[in-house]
């Protein structure tokens, strides 16, 4: 029946000690569900609500593998896949990449052993609730749903003072996270054409029209955490629900 699998018969007429140890033997044979706990982990939150500063902690933390999609594409686009080939001619016409490319991508990548076997902590994807249901059509299941919450006006003040890297992809804030005084990093430091208070608006717009509708399908599984406040509290908690 259901226990065949870890069921073992046992001689109850052999003597007392005998029978205690291999009863003991077979309790040390068998695999215990704990330590084969993977993370399958999905982050979302609005632009600036400190994703990229939540999912260094909790690779940090549990030792799985960060993905972003725009990652996950360049990979395969430099890795000259056959899905990378596609996504490569979207983007030279300067189109979209079509979800279902993005999403097979993504399982490409989920496939891959450092995830199969470390788990992996998804980026802000998936975006929308089409995505969040092709997703589940291709069968890629998650354990955790990561929600940070922030308000709108704390969202605009984050970005507007966000400039980020581009020869370490770090991003700092100049008034919450301030850069090095090295003069070579300040003096490389990029403000995005899309982190000013207008362009900021119509993202916050457009991440809150979709993100009820990708909750819907992980609603079992989902936490939802205040994103204002200090960095390694939050830390502590979503740990808490990643690990429990």
């Amino acid at each position: 029946g259901n226990y065949e699998h870890i069921c073992q018969k046992f001689d109850g007429q052999l003597d007392k000690q005998a029978i205690a140890d291999t009863i003991a033997a077979f309790l040390e044979s068998v695999p215990t569900g704990k330590a084969a706990f993977i993370p399958r982990v999905i982050i979302a939150g609005a632009p600036a609500s400190g994703k990229g500063t939540q999912c260094e902690l909790i690779v940090e933390k549990f030792g799985v593998v960060h993905i972003s999609t725009g990652d996950a594409l360049r990979a395969e686009v430099k890795a000259e896949t056959e899905l990378g080939a596609k996504a490569k001619e979207c983007m030279d016409a300067g189109a979209l990449v079509p979800d279902d490319l993005i999403i097979n991508i993504v399982k490409s990548r989920l496939a891959q052993e450092d995830c199969q076997t470390k788990g992996w902590l998804l980026d802000g994807f998936p975006r929308t609730g089409a995505q969040a249901d092709e997703m589940k059509q291709m069968g890629i299941e998650a354990s955790h749903f990561v929600l940070l919450e922030v308000p709108d006006e704390i969202l605009v003040e984050r970005c507007e003072g966000r400039r980020s890297d581009p020869e370490t992809g770090k991003i700092y804030h100049l008034k919450f996270n301030p850069p090095p005084e090295d003069p070579e990093v300040q003096a490389r430091l990029v403000h995005r054409s899309d982190d000013t208070e207008e362009a900021m608006g119509s993202r916050i717009k457009q991440y809150n029209a979709n993100v009820d509708a990708v909750k819907g399908y992980y609603k079992d599984i989902t936490q939802e955490f205040d994103g204002v406040g200090d960095k390694n509290e939050l830390a502590e908690k979503i740990a808490g629900f990643i690990g429990k």
